[in-house]
């Protein structure tokens, strides 16, 4: 199974006040796609990253890629 982790944006109102969850995707699918798995959140607003680590490491097993916004957050993590 060919997995990818990116944000999904899901703040959109008031404008300017974005919040992200960071989740599993299909990578055949498109943007708008069902996710499979979400593990975290992050509000770049506050600076706050949450994350499941067991679980991102599973997917990371399991062979599914990571957008570089996510490699960039795991570092802060």
């Amino acid at each position: 199974m060919s997995a990818i982790i990116r944000l999904r944006r899901i703040g959109k109102n008031p404008k300017k006040r974005p919040h992200f969850r960071i989740s599993v995707f299909s990578k055949r699918c498109g943007r708008d796609s069902k996710f499979i798995e979400e593990i975290g959140y992050y509000s770049p607003v506050t600076g706050t990253v949450k994350m499941n680590k067991e679980r991102y490491e599973y997917w990371l097993t399991k062979g599914a890629e990571t957008s570089a916004t996510i490699k960039n957050l795991v570092k802060k993590v």
